[in-house]
C-alpha cells in the first residue's frame, strides 16, 4: 500500500514554541517572554480596527495600497517595492519559497531566529549554520561559508535572542563579500528600538540581492494582528508578490496598521521608554553579578553561571509571577531572555532577581 509522504525536509521541523502567558497560581502574570510592546498599541490603531468591523463582510484589497502607501510616506520608501505580508514571517516565507529548493543551502547563525532554519526545511533546502563571535553575527564566518549551493544568508539586525547590532559598514561588508546570486535577507523587527538605524534599506537601494523585513508586532504593538512588510528592488517585490495570496490581509489589519505608523508620536515614545528602561534594566542585571550585553532591540538577554542557575532564575521568578524566555533552543541554555517592560514591570525583575542572587551567594 502506498504511503501519503510530505515533502522532503517537512519532518524535520520541529514545532515552534510561543511564549508562554499564563502561570498556575497567580492573577496578575508579569509577561516578558514574546517582546511585546508594554504600552500596548496606539490608540488611533485601536480605533481603525474598531470602525473596520463594520464592513466585515467586504473583501480587502489585494494590492495593500493604502498601507503601502503609509510605509512608503513615513519611512520615505518607494511603496511599489514594498510587499506585506501576515507578520514578518510570511514575506521571509515568500523569499525562501521563491528563491530556494530542495538541496540548495540557506545559511543562518548560531544564535539566529528559529524560523530561518525551519523556513528552509519547508522547501527542502539544507540550513547552514555558523559561528558567531561572542553573540555577534561574524560576517568572516558567513562569508567563508557560502558555495555554489548558497541561495539566501538570512540575519536578524538587531538579533533576536541576544539583542546584539552590526552597523551600517559592517552589514555593507557582507553584502559586498556575497556572490550576486545569493540573496540577504535582512531582518529588521527590532529596528525602531536600534536608534538612527535605517534597518537596512541604503543597501537595498544599491544591492538589487537585498530585502530588509519589518514588523508591526513590536515597536507597533499589534502582535495579535500578524502584519509585516518587506523592501527590495522592484525585480524581486514582482516574484514574491506572484507566489503572495492575494487576500493575504485582511481589511481590519491593513487598517489598524496604516493607523499605527502614521502615529509616529506613539512609536517615537514606546522607543523612549524602552531606551530608558532597557538601560536600567541592563544596569541593574550587572550590578546583581549578571553577564548582560549590550542590546539594541526590547529585550536584554541575562546570562548566569551555567545552565542550572538558569533554571532556577527561571523558577524563582515564576514564582513571582514573572514569565520571560528560556533560550537554550536558540544555543543559550546558561541564559534568559527578559522583555523590557515599563518601570514598574522592571523594578519586578530586578528585585525577584535580587532575591534570587542573595540567596545564591548566601547558599
Amino acid at each position: 500500500m502506498t504511503q501519503i509522504t510530505p515533502q522532503p525536509g517537512i519532518m524535520d521541523i520541529a514545532l515552534y514554541v510561543s511564549g508562554e502567558s499564563s502561570l498556575a497560581g497567580h492573577q496578575q502574570v508579569l509577561k516578558l517572554s514574546s517582546n511585546e510592546n508594554p504600552l500596548g498599541c496606539s490608540d488611533k490603531a485601536r480605533a481603525a480596527f474598531a470602525a473596520a468591523g463594520r464592513d466585515l463582510h467586504r473583501y480587502p484589497s489585494t494590492d495593500h495600497a493604502a498601507l503601502r502607501a503609509a510605509i512608503g510616506e513615513v519611512h520615505d520608501l518607494d511603496p511599489d517595492r514594498i510587499i506585506c505580508g501576515v507578520g514578518s514571517d510570511e514575506v521571509l516565507q515568500f523569499v525562501t519559497q521563491a528563491y530556494a529548493g530542495v538541496d540548495d543551502e540557506i545559511i543562518t547563525t548560531e544564535h539566529g531566529f528559529s524560523m530561518y532554519p525551519i523556513l528552509a526545511r519547508m522547501v527542502g533546502a539544507i540550513p547552514v549554520t555558523v559561528r558567531e563571535a561572542e553573540r555577534r553575527v561574524d560576517i568572516d564566518a558567513i562569508i567563508a561559508a557560502v558555495t555554489a549551493r548558497t541561495k539566501i544568508v538570512f540575519i536578524a539586525n538587531p538579533a533576536n535572542p541576544t539583542g546584539t547590532m552590526l552597523d551600517q559598514d559592517e552589514v555593507r561588508r557582507l553584502v559586498e563579500g556575497l556572490p550576486a546570486h545569493v540573496i540577504l535577507v535582512h531582518d529588521g523587527a527590532y529596528t525602531e528600538f536600534a536608534g538612527n538605524s535605517d534597518g537596512g534599506r541604503s543597501l537595498v537601494d544599491r544591492h538589487p540581492n537585498v530585502v530588509m523585513t519589518r514588523t508591526f508586532s513590536k515597536i507597533h504593538g499589534l502582535g495579535g494582528l500578524r502584519i509585516g512588510w518587506g523592501y527590495a528592488q522592484r525585480s524581486i517585490i514582482d516574484v514574491l508578490n506572484r507566489i503572495r495570496q492575494p487576500f493575504n490581509l485582511s481589511n481590519a489589519q491593513m487598517a489598524a496598521a496604516e493607523a499605527a505608523i502614521r502615529d509616529t508620536a506613539f512609536s517615537a515614545g514606546c522607543a523612549d521608554l524602552n531606551a530608558r528602561m532597557r538601560q536600567q534594566l541592563r544596569e541593574s542585571l550587572i550590578r546583581l553579578g549578571l553577564d548582560c550585553d549590550e542590546s539594541f532591540a526590547n529585550f536584554v538577554l541575562a546570562r548566569f553561571a551555567d545552565p542550572a542557575e538558569a533554571g532556577a532564575a527561571d523558577a524563582a521568578l515564576r514564582m513571582d509571577g514573572i514569565l520571560v524566555r528560556r533560550v537554550s533552543g536558540y544555543g543559550l541554555p546558561s541564559a534568559l531572555r527578559i522583555t523590557v517592560g515599563d518601570e514598574a514591570g522592571c523594578a519586578r525583575v530586578v528585585h525577584s532577581l535580587g532575591r534570587f542572587m542573595a540567596e545564591r551567594r548566601g547558599a
